[in-house]
């Protein structure tokens, strides 16, 4: 840290008469930010994500969903049972099988399993019943089981993008809270700067103008400092959006400071990468799912034809009737059995229908072909990408860390300088310094927490693999993108600060 500027109540000479008065020092807006806020940590985000995130709980809605449309198709193998009666009424003409013409009023009565019995046919809603064309129920079975595991994979990609989403925007809070402390510091010592070169004006040792410089400059140091402020209030509302939260509610992360997360270890090839990803990615998983899902269907529409449509009826219960013609007109009651059987094979449209049919599976199996296709180049495109950014960010930090140690290194020797009363610099020259200083740091917060972002895209692109499946043996000899050797265990890379501590959360 620089050293404590230097107050007003120092000894300085006066000011010479007819000098201008220099700019009084300015007051400091007060504060956006509401005092009251909740704490929040990564890990409590991201369960509350999985109890009362929207999206995924509509994802798992459809996994159960699919379940049941699989049991529904399960259960097209098993009768239907149709409880009922009738009561069938006739007065007037009726003709006979040999052309005769009967006047006759008639009256029937069924009670049991079934219904719709009247006269001398079967029963017509049979009172169990079993029928439907034999591969449209076994295929349609066959189908819904893949729409499960569809499902499921979707489930767990909405799962990972909602891991992601929760992350990008804790970690946009974590920068917000980052930028604020950073403004803050930049703040206090441009109002120090200020205070330096008016009282240098004040005495004549210092220039007018290089006072209202310094002036300018606080008071954008701060506006910035609110307009961080209104970020760390967007970032908030944003994370609670998230998390199903009310956005009134001011987040607050409990990490102390802004540090690297390294998820994927760095001697890992991006080839490498790119095979873990196709095997984990659940988008990948539900594709294939799908693409089963309508060769089933293809092959559904070629059996067609010759799947036989059956129909299996049995009915029984207790029957009675009568007629003008046979006394009583309601009488002689006593039990009934129908049993009735039906097969037959339907060639639809003379054999265009199938042909038609033939050809639309077809068609939606090579459509699903080319999604998976276009899902793989997206799983690739988004491993690549997040690889790229890893290694670019990761060399921003180191690079930005140097800027901020030889900036807080010139910074602090200006100053000096000037506490001594130097005649070789002037106090508005403290000021290049500054501001050199001031966005080495806010470029340092960036560089962190777009690295941390990166490394969460990279693993959410190559499907949240488990631990053990990016474990590497510790390489021998030479330096590693992180920085550690077999013989200098020493981390050279994001983890070390030097003299520079990580930019404070809070």
């Amino acid at each position: 840290m620089p050293e404590a500027l230097p107050s007003s109540g120092e000894s300085i000479p006066s000011r010479p008469a007819g000098e201008a008065t220099p700019p009084p020092a300015p007051v400091s807006p007060p504060s956006i930010l509401a005092t009251e806020t909740r704490p929040i940590d990564l890990t409590t985000a991201l369960r509350l994500a999985g109890v009362q995130n929207p999206d995924l709980n509509v994802a798992r809605q459809r996994v159960l969903e699919s379940v049941a449309q699989r049991q529904l198709a399960a259960a097209r193998f098993l009768p239907s049972i149709n409880p009922g009666m009738n009561y069938d009424s006739h007065a007037g003409n009726l003709q006979q099988g040999n052309g005769n013409i009967l006047s006759v009023n008639r009256s029937s009565v069924y009670v049991g399993a079934g219904s719709s019995a009247v006269g001398s046919g079967t029963v017509t809603i049979p009172g169990v019943f079993l029928g439907g064309n034999l591969a449209v129920g076994v295929f349609n079975y066959l189908e819904s089981r893949q729409l499960v595991h569809q499902r499921e994979f979707e489930n767990v990609a909405v799962r990972n993008q909602v891991f992601l989403r929760v992350t990008l925007s804790y970690s946009e809070l974590l920068r917000a809270e980052a930028r604020h402390a950073v403004a803050l510091q930049n703040r206090d010592e441009a109002r120090g700067i200020a205070r330096l070169t008016r009282d240098y004006a004040e005495t004549g040792q210092g220039r007018m103008a290089d006072a209202n410089r310094a002036a300018t400059e606080l008071q954008r140091r701060e506006a910035f400092l609110k307009q961080v402020e209104a970020e760390i209030l967007a970032s908030s509302a944003r994370l609670c959006e998230v998390l199903n939260l009310d956005p009134s509610v001011r987040l607050h992360p409990t990490d102390a400071f802004v540090v690297p997360h390294p998820l994927v270890p760095d001697p890992i090839p991006v080839s490498e990468l790119l095979a873990l990803g196709l095997l984990q990615r659940p988008e990948l998983g539900a594709q294939r799912a799908s693409i089963i899902q309508g060769l089933l269907a293809l092959e559904n529409a070629r059996v067609l034809p010759f799947s036989p449509t059956i129909y299996l009826g049995f009915s029984a219960g207790g029957f009675g009737g009568g007629s003008n013609l046979v006394r009583p007109i309601l009488g002689g009651f006593g039990g009934r059995t129908d049993f009735d059987a039906a097969a037959y094979w339907t060639i639809r449209n003379l054999g265009v229908g199938n042909v038609a049919l033939i050809r639309g599976a077809n068609a939606n199996l090579q459509v699903r072909r080319f999604e998976q296709l276009e899902v793989l180049n997206l799983v690739r495109e988004q491993i690549a990408e997040a690889y790229a950014k890893t290694h670019a960010r990761y060399a921003q930090i180191e690079t930005n860390e140097s800027a901020v140690e030889s900036g807080l290194l010139s910074f602090t020797q200006d100053l000096t300088r000037i506490r001594y009363r130097s005649r070789d610099v002037l106090p508005i020259e403290l000021l290049d310094s500054f501001r050199l200083l001031a966005q080495a740091r806010l470029d340092y917060v960036d560089a962190i927490v777009d690295y941390d972002r990166a490394q969460f895209e990279l693993y959410v692109a190559l499907g949240q693999p488990p631990a053990d499946t990016l474990a590497r043996p510790v390489p021998v000899g030479g330096v590693s993108p992180s920085g550690v050797t077999a013989e200098n265990p020493r981390v050279t890379g994001p983890a070390r600060t030097g003299n520079v501590p990580p930019p404070a959360g809070r």
